[in-house]
């Protein structure tokens, strides 16, 4: 069985960061069947999971835009602050 990129966006999270209990996922569905996952951690993981020059938050897009496009939807992450 397939994770869904929202599955998929929290677990990876919650390895990048010191406080996975502070990793928070809201979905929000717009107009097209977009879902846009909004990511937000504890206030000192943030680092981890932009990363420097946001290699790492690029390489989480990557990998749930993939992972939406094979169960033929449309995904994008934000990373947001609370």
């Amino acid at each position: 069985m397939e994770a869904s990129p929202r599955e998929l966006l929290e677990y990876l999270a919650r390895g990048l960061v010191d406080e996975p209990d502070e990793v928070r996922i809201r979905e929000l569905r717009e107009d097209g069947g977009v879902v846009v996952l909004e990511l937000s951690v504890g206030p000192d993981d943030y680092g981890n999971v932009i990363g420097r020059g946001g290699r790492t938050a690029s390489a989480l897009r990557t990998v749930v835009k993939t992972a939406a496009v094979r169960s033929g939807g449309r995904v994008f992450v934000d990373i947001v602050d609370r």
